[in-house]
């Protein structure tokens, strides 16, 4: 019989894949004069031109990171995952539209539905009875009913909580605070976050061969 299996991303190459788009974001964003040659040719001048240039050149460089991001993954794995699908997704429908009406408040919206999605869909099957984290998450790890209900109340919570947070700090700081904190902050939050759930499931962890 033909081995169906999937081949799995090695973790450096899954953590470069997703968070290359988000530090070619950063760095356009701090030096648009970098990019702005590659971005006038592809978008054109107007875009380069203005006082929110930035920004606008950051966009344009993350959409088209992003859209690497994911044919990169397609092509070496022959799958998307679903959380990197439907953030570059929401990348290229947001950032389309910070780019045709020049107005950066759509590409700083985009963590907030992204976010706010997952937590609703993740709170809204576990209230239905059906934990959703293992397709969410795509998790390669076993835990038994009481585990992936805590892990994905939790999860869903946490998902609340960025929504909220991106919509606090782009709100209420500036454009190069906000892109700081969408790179070098939510990560950072997010391992901490992950790492605190180690212990719950240590505790709920099986082995699927039927082993404790």
């Amino acid at each position: 019989m033909a081995d169906t299996t999937q081949p799995h991303a090695n973790p450096f190459l899954k953590l470069a894949l997703e968070m290359g788009p988000l530090v070619l974001f950063f760095a356009a964003n701090s030096k648009p004069q970098w990019f702005r040659p590659a971005v006038a040719a592809v978008f054109g001048e107007g875009l380069v031109a203005g006082a929110n240039a930035g920004i606008l050149i950051a966009t344009a460089v993350f959409m088209v990171a992003m859209a690497a991001s994911l044919a990169i993954t397609w092509s070496l794995f022959r799958r998307l995952p679903v959380m990197p699908l439907v953030s570059g997704a929401v990348v290229l429908v947001f950032g389309t539209l910070t780019l045709l009406l020049q107005d950066e408040v759509f590409i700083k919206l985009k963590p907030t539905i992204v976010n706010a999605l997952f937590g609703a869909v993740l709170l809204g099957g576990l209230a239905l009875g059906k934990p959703l984290l293992p397709y969410v998450l795509e998790a390669v790890f076993h835990l038994d009913a009481i585990g992936w209900r805590k892990l994905t109340f939790r999860w869903g919570v946490f998902f609340l909580v960025l929504a909220a947070l991106n919509e606090l700090v782009w709100r209420t700081q500036s454009t190069d605070f906000w892109v700081a904190f969408k790179v070098w902050g939510v990560m950072p939050l997010t391992i901490l976050f992950t790492l605190a759930q180690t212990p719950m499931m240590l505790r709920h962890g099986f082995d699927p061969d039927g082993k404790k």
